[in-house]
């Protein structure tokens, strides 16, 4: 049996700060594979956004760590992400959505003092339209939002919670210890 090979300090701080973090109660976290081919060493998170016991919003965080650095990242950590929501059509039609979409990002970033620089991603809206033996819903729409940074430390637990908080912007969660007040229902309506 090979010796447990030893990782690298960055790295093992870094993944330890990912772990360390907990995020609010709709956030359920599981650690699954990474992808090895992108980098050295490399630790994946997935999530899922729980709203009245529904699935709303998913997403996957990806930490990579090249111990000689890449130019691109301006460091030796990366995070990547990709962040999938369902939304209203109405919703998903605002050509507004992809510049709100990236604020939730940034702003969730510089509200838990995320350091990061080399930053950029894309925000996709989609609609969807089911015809024959797929008919259902009406029209439908999605967000996805994909994105990375490189943080300018190991201490990813503001990563962490930074993200979670995007993951709640996405899925149209309310923000912590606001309750959502029920929709209306018309009179008569059942």
């Amino acid at each position: 049996m090979a010796p447990p090979i030893a990782l690298p300090e960055t790295f093992a701080r870094a993944v330890a700060g990912l772990r360390s973090a907990a995020p609010r109660s709709e956030i359920v976290l599981e650690e699954v594979g990474a992808p090895q081919r992108l980098a050295p060493y490399s630790f994946a998170l997935s999530a899922a956004v729980l709203r009245d016991g529904d699935e709303v919003a998913t997403g996957r965080l990806i930490l990579l760590h090249d111990p000689a650095g890449h130019e691109a990242w301006q460091g030796t950590l990366r995070l990547v992400t990709y962040v999938t929501a369902e939304l209203e059509a109405d919703l998903a039609a605002d050509p507004l959505l992809p510049g709100v979409g990236w604020t939730w990002l940034t702003d969730a970033l510089d509200a838990q003092d995320a350091g990061h620089r080399a930053i950029g991603g894309t925000v996709t809206q989609t609609m969807s339209t089911r015809f024959g033996d797929l008919a259902g819903p009406p029209t439908a729409g999605d967000v996805e939002i994909r994105a990375s940074w490189t943080p300018v430390d190991d201490d990813l637990a503001p990563h962490l919670l930074a993200w979670c908080a995007m993951l709640a912007s996405t899925a149209g969660l309310p923000p912590p210890g606001v309750t959502a007040l029920p929709e209306r229902r018309p009179a008569g309506a059942a």
